[in-house]
């Protein structure tokens, strides 16, 4: 196995815990202590997945997500002792794909890396394949070669799952996609904290291409089931 692993923390105990996981499963990874560190390894090594803690000693983990997400769409795990809702929402705008509360079990943390790796399989296989190049439903426009979007022919900056969760609408226009399909397409699997997080990415989507969150024009909400992207008659 191949695949890299970049650690972000600044506790040794939870770093020595998790390298020796890591290492369990012949993952090759490297580690960072603190935020300047972490984000020069992550330029030079442009690893596979990012495990993440929040609390470092010189910079906010947030602050690295968003440095992050400015070049680069790695899979980007948050393991942290922080567990408001408001933390992992902040996480998640952040373009944050996962949040993993401490204390955490071995076993989850392999999980969500199975998952993380599973959602860059999808993304290679999937993503990069679509039979038209431009997909156009009322003022919304997705230009799937470039991966841009645009309403009212402004562009719309998406997080990387914000991004993945309009195209597989887009591609399902008209029909309700349910809870379990959207998180198995996306995720690749369907935790019950994953539920939650699509809760968030639908929110944070819908405020950036609906001109109404209240009346919304474009995803619909089925409650109890999941979402429809509606045609919007020309």
């Amino acid at each position: 196995m191949n695949n890299m692993v970049l650690v972000i923390e600044d506790d040794n105990a939870i770093k020595n815990l998790i390298a020796a996981t890591l290492e369990s499963k012949d993952y090759k990874f490297h580690t960072a202590k603190n935020g300047k560190q972490a984000l020069d390894e992550a330029i030079s090594l442009k690893p596979d997945v990012i495990l993440l803690d929040l609390g470092l000693p010189d910079m906010d983990g947030v602050d690295i997500i968003k440095n992050v997400r400015t070049w680069y769409n790695v899979p980007i795990i948050v393991v942290s002792a922080r567990s408001e809702d408001k933390d992992k929402i902040d996480a998640l705008d952040a373009g944050a794909d996962d949040y993993l509360t401490k204390p955490f079990s071995v076993d989850e943390l392999l999980a969500r890396l199975r998952v993380a790796f599973r959602r860059l399989d999808y993304q290679n296989h999937h993503f990069s394949r679509t039979e038209e190049a431009v997909f156009i439903n009322g003022s919304l426009k997705i230009d799937y070669a470039s991966g841009c979007v645009y309403v009212d022919d402004n562009e719309v900056h998406l997080t990387p799952n914000e991004y993945k969760l309009i195209c597989l609408l887009s591609n399902n226009v008209g029909k309700v996609l349910t809870h379990k399909y959207i998180l198995n397409e996306i995720w690749g699997s369907a935790f019950d904290s994953d539920v939650a997080s699509l809760r968030v990415y639908m929110a944070t989507l819908r405020k950036k291409i609906e001109k109404d969150t209240e009346h919304p024009e474009y995803i619909q909400t089925h409650i109890g089931i999941g979402y429809r992207m509606l045609r919007i008659e020309q």
